[in-house]
């Protein structure tokens, strides 16, 4: 998965697939967050409201705020019971159909992700480091396609923005996981354009871009580029925009890096990873990170 977002046709478009509006916990109404977004300079947005009984179940209709050069994806965040700490799940389904039934009281939080996998959504595990999820929790959502590895909203509330680690353990597990950033803005604090995906696309239809997401072809960041990655023999080459560090991180302790002041390119051997995985992370002079999806090294 780590080459095809760079070996792909088409270019990067910048999202955000976890945000919310006023139809729940949101200060603002969905017009103003899409504006926002669109003047921000992102090409697509998912507003991704709370999906519970206390807000009617909104699936967040955007379809009126697609514009030229904007688009939108429609999605919610759902909710069921429970996780092992007894909370109610947080599970990011996008590209939901506008017809997606509202959930019963007792329908559990796997069972939730699997009836929005089977309905067409990109599944993603949300914020599992902000609600103490475990690895037991991660495998049991066995439809998920991804763990938001970062989420801005959460470096925000509590210092607990990370899914890096759970996205690891379940790869550990043999479950080949993608990993996205998202700030999930409520837009009731400095929360919004702090974590976001690049999807490689060929055009901005909706349904190009959910395919896009569910073949990972995307990468993450919290503001560095990732330009391109390939196989040379048994290097990987990456490219990237001035950065501090450039690191594939594998099972257990497997690691490679090259580490410089304002580095734009690594060679980084692969002979470590071999009959595993990796994954790429890159790191700039602020501490900003990008992550690119993992791979299998044969």
């Amino acid at each position: 998965m780590m080459l095809d977002a760079f070996s792909a046709p088409g270019r990067f478009l910048r999202g955000n697939l976890h945000t919310h509006s006023d139809r729940s916990d949101g200060a603002l109404p969905p017009a103003e967050v899409c504006r926002r977004y669109r003047q921000a300079g992102y090409d697509f947005l998912c507003i991704s409201d709370h999906f519970l009984d206390r807000f009617g179940f909104p699936l967040t209709d955007t379809t009126p705020f697609r514009t030229e050069g904007f688009t939108t994806l429609l999605g919610a965040e759902l909710h069921g019971p429970q996780t092992h700490l007894g909370d109610h799940w947080h599970i990011l389904a996008v590209g939901l159909p506008s017809d997606f039934a509202a959930a019963g009281d007792s329908e559990a939080g796997p069972d939730l992700a699997r009836r929005a996998r089977e309905a067409g959504a990109f599944v993603g595990i949300a914020h599992p480091q902000w609600y103490g999820l475990n690895t037991a929790d991660g495998l049991s959502i066995d439809a998920a396609h991804a763990v938001e590895i970062y989420n801005h909203t959460c470096e925000m509330l509590s210092a607990r923005p990370d899914g890096v680690a759970l996205l690891d353990q379940l790869l550990q597990e043999g479950r080949m996981l993608t990993g996205f950033a998202a700030d999930d803005a409520h837009f009731k604090s400095n929360d919004p354009f702090g974590g976001w995906v690049m999807v490689k696309a060929e055009d901005m239809a909706p349904e190009t871009i959910l395919e896009a997401l569910k073949a990972g072809r995307y990468y993450a960041s919290q503001g560095p580029q990732i330009h391109d990655v390939r196989r040379d023999g048994d290097s990987l080459v990456v490219t990237t925009s001035p950065v501090r560090s450039i690191a594939l991180a594998g099972r257990g302790a497997r690691s490679a890096a090259v580490h410089g002041d304002g580095i734009t390119e690594a060679r980084l051997a692969l002979t470590s990873f071999a009959g595993s995985w990796c994954r790429l992370v890159v790191t700039d002079g602020a501490g900003r990170r990008a992550w690119a999806q993992p791979a299998r090294i044969d």
